[in-house]
């Protein structure tokens, strides 16, 4: 099979595409093959090496595909059944294992790239929404980089509760897109101060919660956008890492919350998986949560991909196809 490995950190060249065996599953696993993989940050900070693994590796763990064969124990499933996963081991390939139980079927209706692009960063803005901030009609939260992934499916699923939505984006084209989504007010960083704006659009009261996957260069602004008690969901770092912060300094600006959540606490059980992933592509089927699925790259173009990602050229979901 054609797959992507990484011998060495580095660059998005070091995604080079190699021919492996096909994978055989043992107790408890599933085979699939891949239809669509989904592209995320995550891949590259293990290719940077800014978060560790074991060298050489195929990256990725998000996927859509068809069952392929069972391993010993699993039940549940059955060949040619559609599935999805975010626990895909090593999905930039065109066959992968996954252990059943981080295994998901696939509702009728929906395309296997559809349900790649809403596994992870669906269940992530579900999360956020449902759990790390639980909101309620009424609250209003500000959302970095609201033109992404995450950020045009977390503005639909908190505007779907009730929730005032502000974005942050880089650009007209991309601000458009934030309000089709449904945010209030979309604030262009590359022009305006988004800390000035959001007083502004609040009338200097602040919001309840920001949802900030940019880290670095948005942090201490973010915090200065908060309500006193509010909470900051720091849920990823695509300009960095966050500068070392005094935790002092979180009194005086109003007994503020920070949080680092990430996805896989928050389906550590099989009835959270089933309930957020249930969710997502339950409302996707129906077309009640709009997926942008229109950077499709061959697996073969997995560095340009990265590279893309990384660059913010893009919107909505980043695939590949085996």
């Amino acid at each position: 099979m054609n797959a992507i490995q990484i011998h060495e950190t580095g660059g998005p060249e070091v995604l080079q595409l190699t021919e492996l065996p096909i994978p055989v599953p043992g107790p408890g696993q599933v085979l699939i093959r891949i239809e669509a993989v989904g592209v995320n940050f995550i891949e590259i900070y293990f290719r940077t090496g800014q978060y560790k693994a074991a060298l050489p590796m195929i990256p990725g763990s998000e996927a859509a595909g068809t069952v392929e064969e069972l391993g010993p124990g699993v039940t549940g499933f059955a060949a040619g059944d559609a599935v999805a996963s975010t626990s895909v081991l090593g999905s930039y390939a065109e066959y992968a294992l996954v252990n059943a139980a981080q295994l998901v079927k696939v509702p009728d209706g929906l395309a296997p790239e559809q349900a790649a692009a809403a596994m992870l960063q669906g269940m992530t803005a579900h999360y956020l929404a449902y759990s790390t901030c639980p909101l309620k009609g009424g609250d209003t939260a500000l959302v970095h980089a609201g033109a992404g992934g995450v950020g045009l499916l977390l503005t639909q699923i908190a505007t779907r509760i009730g929730a005032r939505v502000i974005t942050t984006v880089s650009s007209p084209a991309k601000a458009e897109l934030s309000r089709e989504a449904g945010a209030s007010d979309v604030i262009l960083y590359t022009e305006q101060d988004f800390e000035a704006e959001v007083k502004c659009f609040t009338d200097g009261k602040g919001v309840d919660v920001v949802y900030d996957s940019v880290g670095k260069t948005t942090f201490e602004k973010s915090l200065n956008c908060l309500r006193p008690r509010g909470l900051l969901a720091l849920f990823g770092a695509s300009s960095g890492p966050v500068p070392l912060f005094d935790l002092i300094q979180l009194s005086g600006k109003g007994s503020l919350y920070i949080t680092r959540p990430t996805l896989w606490h928050y389906i550590a059980t099989r009835a959270e998986l089933e309930w957020r992933a249930g969710d997502v592509l339950g409302w996707a089927a129906k077309g009640e949560l709009k997926l942008r699925t229109e950077h499709l790259y061959p697996l073969a173009q997995a560095a340009q991909a990265q590279a893309d990602l990384g660059a913010r050229k893009t919107t909505g979901k980043i695939l590949l196809e085996p």
